[in-house]
């Protein structure tokens, strides 16, 4: 997280009476200042550390040991967190124990101490090819104010495994419909290429040539204004930018009418995009690159989610996998 290119905290002399409060605020103009995160990054130390100074209380920083910090990890799985919150949160708690120290804060950074094995490793929830594809046809025009662009966003959620930060941020100049691919601007502001299916791009074109300059249209009429994201590809009712929020509703309206799980999200479209291509036979690197993931382990969760659905396949089907 601190390299070369950002000014380096050198340790300085532990520093006494300041409050936990004013390590907190330093902590966080750092990481947006100088190490520039994103908003969503930011935000999510921001929710962790606040959680950690609501169990820490009055206790100063500096007195917290290992003993300590082990009470406030049982305190976390106590809160009927998933496992990956609290893995994350323990990342916070480390990286923030770690700029304390280099801070001149405390001595000794006894977070890098505690121990995440017991966390566990959630399987990801994914729909089947069938309820995707009732899934992806679920917006209706009577019932639904802007139906072609709902279908669109999850069109475009299955065809590319997009965040859903990443496609509330899509541009218009990111989509090249006839080259049949759209620039995804993920983690890190890094940029990659995934390729659009003819359905993905069929519903753009829909949306975009039937509803969406209706919108903006509608917009201008109403308020004197263009909507002010214009160059955004989803916009809400109002001409806006959707937000991330308005997307999860978004799914999971469409996930209840088509009677899926009320805990689809986002992600589990994500996570559906590349299952169902591993099960197709892609290979493991090119969907680590169309996910966006930095390391080649996050994707392989995918090969033992596959592995789960191949065996209960051939505990169906195989005439002696049930003797």
């Amino acid at each position: 997280m601190f390299n070369s290119r950002r000014r380096r905290l050198n340790p300085k002399v532990v520093e006494t009476g300041v409050s936990n409060g004013h390590w907190l605020t330093s902590f966080l103009n750092y990481i947006s200042s100088e190490v520039h995160l994103s908003d969503n990054t930011l935000a999510a130390y921001r929710r962790d550390l606040k959680r950690f100074f609501l169990w820490l209380g009055d206790r100063p920083i500096d007195c917290l040991n290992i003993v300590l910090l082990e009470d406030y990890v049982e305190w976390l799985y106590n809160q009927m967190l998933s496992p990956a919150t609290l893995s994350r949160h323990l990342v916070s708690l480390r990286v923030f124990f770690k700029y304390l120290q280099l801070d001149g804060f405390i001595k000794d950074n006894v977070a890098e101490l505690l121990d995440g094995q017991r966390l566990g490793e959630r399987m990801p929830h994914i729909l089947t090819v069938g309820q995707i594809d009732d899934l992806l046809v679920a917006p209706q025009p009577k019932t639904d104010k802007l139906w072609l662009r709902d279908r669109a966003i999850l069109e475009f959620f299955y065809a590319t495994g997009c965040r859903v930060s990443e496609l509330t941020n899509l541009r218009l100049v990111d989509v090249h419909c006839e080259e049949g691919y759209c620039l995804v601007t993920g983690k890190g502001n890094k940029q990659r290429f995934v390729p659009l299916g003819g359905c993905a791009v069929n519903a753009f074109n829909c949306w975009m040539g039937e509803e969406r300059q209706g919108v903006l249209e509608r917009v201008l009429r109403v308020r004197g204004f263009e909507g002010d994201a214009s160059e955004t590809v989803f916009l809400s009712y109002r001409g806006q930018k959707i937000r991330r929020e308005a997307m999860w509703e978004l799914i999971k309206k469409y996930a209840i009418r088509i009677g899926a799980s009320s805990d689809i999200s986002p992600h589990t479209m994500r996570h559906s995009f590349a299952t169902h291509l591993l099960a197709g036979g892609a290979d493991l690197r090119q969907v680590q690159e169309m996910l966006g993931h930095a390391s080649i382990v996050t994707t392989q969760i995918y090969t033992h989610v596959d592995m789960t659905h191949l065996k209960e396949v051939h505990k169906k089907f195989h005439p002696r996998s049930r003797q």
